[in-house]
């Protein structure tokens, strides 16, 4: 009898140690990649609608847009708004990933260099593993750290090492403020319940945008329309695929994904970006942005993809007599 407990006791922990192998799935790791693709083109999108928009009043009415037509789809598919109970959670998201994230980033980039943002966005990783470990959603991970860890390094290969006197200490400030908010914003809808992803991003890019309108009537910034049809374009690209798409992605991925891993994308889309801007730009691609991307490349290797087989939580004695019941 004993030796039959054992070898049941024993097969248990070996299948609970297969469940908790990471095991990426081709679906999610097309979602993954399409968000990577999808939020490389934003950088793009953004420059051309931004001519002659407000940073914050493009973004506010950027995620307005989107918001409007994600309530549209909820009646006609007749899905419910979030509960009470799951509200919480959802505007928190919506504070977090929308409004603050966006803004600290905006008002940052008015006198922080943009290589150095990228570099402190890059961190997103490495601070998204440390929160989610001290909010308790998630077990520290080596290789989420020397994954992070990588893919920064690969970030200031392809934008270069900044210079100190080079850097306001405001701007750095907010930015990390901006990196801070996205990590967080991804570790929110883990701990608190959330209802359907669609009703979800719609109430929470709908918060969202009246918070960044309502900073920048504050901040006295000029509201206008597009003026050109290639801002038009661009913001309806912003609204339906960078906002609408891009988000929806992100729930799906995280969904199935623990959100450290998931915020490998913020290291990702920089290389998107770069790609793009080099095909569409003409922009030149250096040494330094090849090495850079494959380093990048690496990190997320090692902090997504490669399979780490972590032990089973050990059960308290009641729990072990039931397993083996």
């Amino acid at each position: 009898m004993l030796n039959e407990l054992e070898h049941r006791s024993g097969r248990r922990d070996r299948t609970m140690i297969r469940k908790n192998a990471f095991q990426p799935d081709s679906r999610i790791l097309a979602a993954f990649t399409a968000m990577v693709l999808i939020g490389g083109t934003n950088f793009v999108a953004v420059r051309l609608s931004d001519r002659g928009l407000a940073p914050l009043y493009g973004a506010g009415l950027r995620f307005l847009g989107a918001a409007v037509l994600l309530y549209v789809f909820l009646i006609v598919r007749r899905i419910a708004l979030p509960t009470r109970e799951q509200l919480k959670g959802t505007l928190l998201y919506g504070a977090l990933g929308f409004a603050a994230s966006y803004a600290f980033a905006y008002l940052a980039l008015v006198s922080l260099p943009s290589g150095v943002a990228a570099v402190v966005m890059g961190s997103v990783p490495l601070i998204t593993l440390l929160l989610a470990v001290t909010h308790g959603v998630e077990r520290f991970r080596l290789r989420g750290l020397v994954g992070g860890t990588i893919a920064v390094v690969g970030i200031l290969v392809m934008v270069g090492i900044p210079s100190q006197a080079h850097i306001p200490v405001g701007g750095l400030l907010l930015m990390l403020g901006a990196a801070f908010s996205a990590s967080e914003s991804s570790i929110v809808l883990k701990k608190y319940p959330t209802g359907h992803p669609m009703a979800t991003n719609a109430v929470a890019m709908a918060f969202g945008a009246v918070l960044l309108l309502g900073l920048s009537a504050v901040s006295g910034e000029h509201w206008s329309v597009p003026a050109s049809l290639t801002s038009w374009a661009s913001l309806t690209y912003l609204v339906v695929l960078g906002s609408i798409g891009l988000f929806a992605l992100f729930l799906f991925t995280l969904k199935r994904w623990t959100a450290s891993r998931v915020s490998y994308a913020f290291v990702l889309t920089p290389i998107v970006a770069s790609i793009l801007g080099a095909a569409l730009a003409g922009e030149a691609v250096t040494a330094a942005m090849i090495i850079g991307g494959i380093t990048v490349l690496a990190g997320v290797y090692v902090g997504v993809l490669s399979g780490s087989r972590t032990p089973a939580p050990r059960l308290t004695p009641a729990r072990e007599e039931a397993a083996v019941a």
